[in-house]
């Protein structure tokens, strides 16, 4: 006669909650969309979230269109909906990025959010739109309890080396490289 499979129980949840820092980085595709996930992890249990979209502008991509209808979430946007070219940045687009820095810190230091998403930070500290130092700052100032996502490409090796979990996503193969476009509803 086989085994009975164990349920899963999961752990009681403790009155307080140690924070991490998270980092989704790579040339593959899902950064925002496991960053997404936990979103709606966190909001399962009740938690109250803020997200900060870097250089994503006010374009309604697919889970920004779902996410500011849902209670518990605070979603701002900073920056064109255009893409940054580092070599020729435009005016406004290196403030945008401070406003969004300056954003996160004031929604993770003012006691009202669980979870604090910083989107597509990386690239923006590649770019040179904000620096490794300034957002060292915010995750050494991060409270005990606030957990801290920082997605995009290209993390910095310093940002990496403090971060508590670093998930890589690699691109194998992408339909770009064969010429498709973004589609609405899966790439945006």
């Amino acid at each position: 006669m086989g085994e009975k499979a164990s349920s899963f129980n999961p752990p009681s949840p403790s009155p307080v909650r140690k924070g991490l820092v998270q980092i989704f980085t790579g040339d593959g595709k899902g950064k925002t969309s496991a960053a997404i996930g936990a979103v709606i992890r966190a909001l399962g249990h009740g938690l109250k979230v803020y997200i900060a979209l870097f250089m994503k502008g006010d374009y309604l991509y697919g889970e920004r269109k779902i996410l500011t209808g849902l209670s518990g979430v605070t979603l701002e946007s900073f920056g064109s909906s255009q893409f940054i070219d580092p070599e020729n940045l435009k005016p406004g687009e290196k403030e945008a990025a401070q406003e969004a820095l300056a954003a996160a810190r004031e929604a993770m230091l003012g006691g009202g959010y669980d979870l604090v998403v910083l989107d597509e930070v990386n690239l923006a500290v590649a770019f040179n739109l904000v620096g490794v130092e300034e957002v060292l700052g915010l995750i050494e100032a991060k409270p005990e309890g606030v957990e801290l996502i920082l997605t995009g490409r290209r993390a910095d090796k310093e940002l990496v080396r403090v971060a508590d979990l670093v998930t890589e996503c690699l691109k194998i193969k992408h339909p770009y490289d064969s010429g498709v476009e973004g589609r609405e509803g899966f790439e945006y």
